[in-house]
This record gives structure tokens, C-alpha cells and sequence, in this order.
């Protein structure tokens, strides 16, 4: 009953906050009294049946979309699942994360062989890039200015960079 209880406060929250709605708002919109609204959303109280039907058809939402119990979206992804999109001379570039216009970044790995090169164009303004060495070392130059990073250690179950690097245009 707990977690129920738990589903029902968030995802009542949620709702009324994308709808843009005060728990006044809401309160006249449901018939629920304010307080009782505050308590449901702070999980403090174990709603009826009737006060759940109320609340729902108030906001003119699903009954069930007051109760369901939302797993967050997990994807792993192998790096031997990734395929190149870019292959040059001593170098590949994977996508790991497409650029979307809700999320607003992109990932992927450049693979680098030793004593190679990779050139990158400059950016659009305000792009951050992040810099991260798993393994061997490189030397950056941006501009007239040389960097070196080292690969990453292991301390425990936690990655610890010896640099990271945030390039932001």
C-alpha cells in the first residue's frame, strides 16, 4: 500500500504541475479539499477510491494513470553493439547518444590509435564539449594552447579522472 501511495503522490504532482495548476486550482477543479490534495502529494495520507475517481475526472485523466507505478527508461548499450558512423585514418567516431532537440546534447566516442590524429571542426557558439580519456593518454590543441590528459583510474567500483576537461565555445 506504501508504494501505491508513493505512485499516487508523484504522479499526482506531476500532473498538476504540467498543467500548470495550483493545488487551489486543482481543489476547485476536483472537489478534493486543498489540504487533503497537500497531504496526497506529500504522501501522508492513503487516499479513497472515490477521492482518486475524483481527482482523475477533475483533471480529466485516466484512473489508472494516478496509480501506475513509472520505472525510469534505462537503456545499456554494449560498446560491441555500437558501430562506427565514421571510420579515418587511425580513427573511428561511435554515436552513443543521438542528438535530439528535447535533450539538446549528443554522445559518442572517438576511438583514437596510438601515434594517430584527430582534427575537429570548431563548433557552433555556446557548444560544451567534455573530454574524457579512457585509456593511453592525448595531447589536445586548441589553438595555440597544448593540454594532456591521461587515461582514467579505477578506485574502487568508482572511474577517476586524473583531468577532466569541459571545452566550452
Amino acid at each position: 500500500m506504501k508504494d501505491l501511495n508513493k505512485a499516487i503522490s508523484k504522479n499526482l504532482k506531476k500532473i498538476r504541475k504540467r498543467k500548470d495548476l495550483s493545488l487551489d486550482a486543482l481543489s476547485n477543479l476536483t472537489g478534493v479539499s486543498k489540504s487533503m490534495l497537500g497531504q496526497i502529494e506529500r504522501g501522508e495520507v492513503n487516499p479513497t477510491i472515490s477521492t482518486i475517481l475524483k481527482i482523475s475526472n477533475g483533471l480529466k485523466v485516466s484512473f489508472t494513470s494516478l496509480l501506475k507505478n513509472e520505472k525510469p527508461e534505462i537503456d545499456q548499450i554494449p560498446f560491441e553493439e555500437l558501430n562506427p558512423v565514421f571510420e579515418g585514418d587511425g580513427h573511428k567516431l561511435y554515436p552513443v547518444i543521438p542528438f535530439e532537440d528535447d535533450k539538446r546534447f549528443e554522445t559518442y566516442i572517438v576511438e583514437i590509435k596510438p601515434g594517430h590524429k584527430y582534427y575537429s571542426e570548431g563548433h557552433v557558439k555556446g557548444t560544451e564539449e567534455i573530454i574524457t580519456v579512457f585509456e593511453g593518454e592525448l595531447a589536445l590543441s586548441i589553438g595555440e594552447i597544448d593540454y594532456f590528459l591521461k587515461k582514467m583510474i579505477q578506485s574502487g567500483l568508482m572511474p577517476i579522472n586524473r583531468m577532466f576537461m569541459k571545452i566550452g565555445v
